[in-house]
């Protein structure tokens, strides 16, 4: 399954007030909280039984910009993520699967 999901970083961001006025960033936690939740609804997954194995931060997202969330799942299970806006990479990752406790 290869899928891209599209997501516009909104100007008003609660997150922009402190990080950082003046010159805003996604900072990462909600750029991860953002592309977990994206692949859930669109894979059905369960993310909250997966863990984040990798991930790496390449370019800040900023107000605004627009956003393509591409993932693919592996027979294995594990799901990597690639963010980019336009043609600039924002991050990239492996979510892989757990078990539940």
């Amino acid at each position: 399954m290869n899928n891209a999901i599209h997501w516009t970083v909104p100007l008003d961001h609660p997150a922009f007030a402190g990080h950082f006025p003046g010159a805003p960033i996604l900072p990462g936690v909600m750029l991860l909280d953002t592309v977990l939740h994206a692949i859930a609804a669109a894979t059905g997954i369960a993310l909250d039984i997966c863990e984040i194995s990798s991930v790496k931060f390449l370019s800040p997202a900023s107000p605004g910009d627009e956003l393509v969330i591409q993932h693919i799942l592996s027979a294995s299970g594990t799901i990597r993520f690639d963010i980019v806006a336009g043609m600039r990479k924002i991050a990239s990752g492996s979510i892989v699967p757990g078990s539940p406790v």
